[in-house]
């Protein structure tokens, strides 16, 4: 499975952004320059998540993203599936029915024994990233990093 790169994008900022001060955000222009990444894409990004009810947002001079509920109730698989959707990266075309080797429909009738191990491992996949959340990302992190994670990103280095 191939996932677009703004799903990495999303992933850091997410992580990010739970490192800062509670009530304290960041704005799109300072997370894109804290990962080199370009700030009107990120910014699409990122409200993706906002509409998703991850992330909360407000404008003016102190303005920018933060989480919207608390790291732990933030799985990784919400972030995923609000920039890239919930669909499977498997669809099975029943490609066994046709041309020389075709199978008879009546031993089709069964779901594709490659489409059930693929929607299978899916599933798997989904819930290992359901299982996982923000603030165990953040419980893995060097005890360090949220702080050099909230200078850096100020521009206090």
């Amino acid at each position: 499975m191939k996932l677009p790169v703004s799903t990495e994008w999303v992933l850091h900022c997410a992580t990010t952004l739970a490192q800062l001060e509670p009530g304290a955000s960041a704005s799109a222009a300072q997370l894109a320059l804290h990962y080199d990444l370009p700030a009107a894409y990120l910014t699409k990004q990122l409200k993706e998540l906002v509409k998703a009810g991850l992330l909360a947002a407000s404008t003016g001079p102190r303005g920018g993203f933060r989480l919207a509920r608390p790291a732990a109730e933030i799985t990784l698989l919400q972030i995923v599936e609000a920039v890239d959707g919930r669909s499977t990266p498997y669809e099975c075309r029943e490609i066994r029915q046709q041309g020389r080797g075709a199978l008879p429909p009546e031993e089709c009738e069964r779901i594709c024994v490659l489409a059930e191990k693929m929607a299978d491992a899916h599933r798997a996949w989904r819930a290992s990233l359901a299982d996982v959340t923000l603030a165990d990302i953040l419980a893995e992190l060097p005890e360090w990093a949220p702080a050099r994670t909230r200078q850096r990103l100020s521009g206090t280095t």
